[in-house]
């Protein structure tokens, strides 16, 4: 089953890139790696969940910004793949960052909605390295950004 079918069935359709804010590239290509850009939780071109965990965005919250920004993730990568998602044979890490007050520690409860979905979507494939971390603030006071490595080939 292609990765557009299984985005499909789970009913998930990409938004278009959204362009950087800043001075970088969304999405950098050096082999078979592939890097994109920090993603924040966006729909229809603007932030869906603003706040921090453990004082105005609560844990389902987050772990639906997770997914949010991963959706972004691979958008990025569509627009970038010659061969699309398909052309993605290994999900290698994922980074994500969440906006939390210093008393907040579920940060991995967080960010399986992003994990959960990668590997939803990519099966085997979808199990990666990760790193989460906690954090004061994000751009566009965010809850929420991820960003990703990934092998294509």
């Amino acid at each position: 089953m292609s990765i557009s079918d299984r985005l499909a069935d789970l009913g998930i359709t990409l938004p278009q890139a959204m362009a950087p804010v800043a001075n970088y590239v969304p999405v950098s290509i050096t082999g078979n790696l592939v890097t994109v850009s920090g993603q924040l939780p966006a729909m229809e071109g603007k932030v869906a969940v603003t706040g921090k965990l453990g004082a105005t965005v609560a844990l389902e919250e987050g772990q639906h910004a997770a997914r949010l920004c991963l959706i972004n993730v691979l958008a990025q990568l569509q627009a970038a793949l010659p061969g699309g998602l398909d052309s993605i044979t290994k999900v290698v890490r994922l980074g994500g960052f969440i906006s939390c007050t210093p008393d907040f520690t579920q940060h991995a409860v967080v960010m399986n909605g992003a994990s959960d979905l990668a590997v939803t979507v990519f099966g085997e494939a979808g199990r990666h390295a990760r790193s989460t971390v906690g954090v004061a603030s994000l751009p566009l006071d965010a809850a929420v950004e991820v960003e990703g490595l990934f092998y294509i080939g």
